[in-house]
């Protein structure tokens, strides 16, 4: 399975669409970098694939925003304003050290006041601790080649966990849903790196912290 997560744009004059990811930050005792990357992508999955998402009150926002380029914008919130934001649709996923909430698409102009009070630039949590996510069904791949924030490592995480979601067959989704959609996070070496393998891709149009069209993720089912 080889894809990208570059599809045709929508008319310059449209207000864009992106679905909004919120990550829990607390500033005495800090997620993990890898558990932020790993929640942001299973909080992912886990809205598309609710049925709200899929056939009820959500299903024409998410439909819209899939249709174009599948943006994603990675903010961070501090005690009273993340509990504002569960106020708004869209599902919690807590994982190890860490809590990421996925949001309904919707366009990037105007915001909740809630999620527009919250900051993008500059998220970043401890690198210290490896993924403890050895069950997981999934591995994401980031890039080796290029320094990601937490932040834009979350959000190519989460299209590439959204590309495998979409080109799975029933019987594989199923069993990855019965899992929590869990994935395991890593930056494999370089040499690796080189040998995509039957993986989904992301390329990442440029538009920040990386310069130009940029392989940023990957995901495949584990052996």
């Amino acid at each position: 399975m080889n894809d990208t997560a570059q599809r045709p744009d929508r008319p310059d004059h449209e207000n864009p669409w992106a679905m909004q990811l919120v990550v829990e930050r607390v500033r005495a005792d800090p997620s993990a970098h890898v558990d932020v990357v790993e929640a942001a992508a299973q909080a992912v999955v886990q809205l598309l694939d609710d049925e709200r998402a899929r056939t009820g009150e959500w299903a024409a926002e998410v439909r819209h925003w899939r249709e174009g380029w599948i943006r994603k914008v990675v903010r961070r919130a501090d005690g009273a304003r993340w509990e504002a934001v569960q106020e708004l649709p869209g599902v919690t996923v807590a994982h190890g050290s860490a809590r990421v909430r996925a949001f309904v698409p919707g366009p990037l102009s105007p915001l909740p006041k809630a999620l527009g009070k919250l900051q993008v630039g500059g998220t970043e949590f401890p690198r210290e601790k490896g993924s403890s996510a050895d069950g997981a069904r999934v591995d994401v791949e980031i890039t080796p080649l290029a320094e990601l924030s937490s932040g834009k490592t979350a959000a190519q995480a989460g299209h590439a966990a959204q590309l495998l979601y979409e080109q799975m067959d029933e019987a594989a989704r199923e069993a990855w849903r019965a899992d929590g959609f869990a994935v395991r996070a890593s930056v494999p070496a370089e040499s690796d790196w080189a040998e995509p393998g039957e993986a989904v891709r992301v390329i990442d149009a440029g538009l920040t912290e990386v310069d130009g069209p940029t392989e940023t993720a990957r995901a495949r089912l584990r052996a």
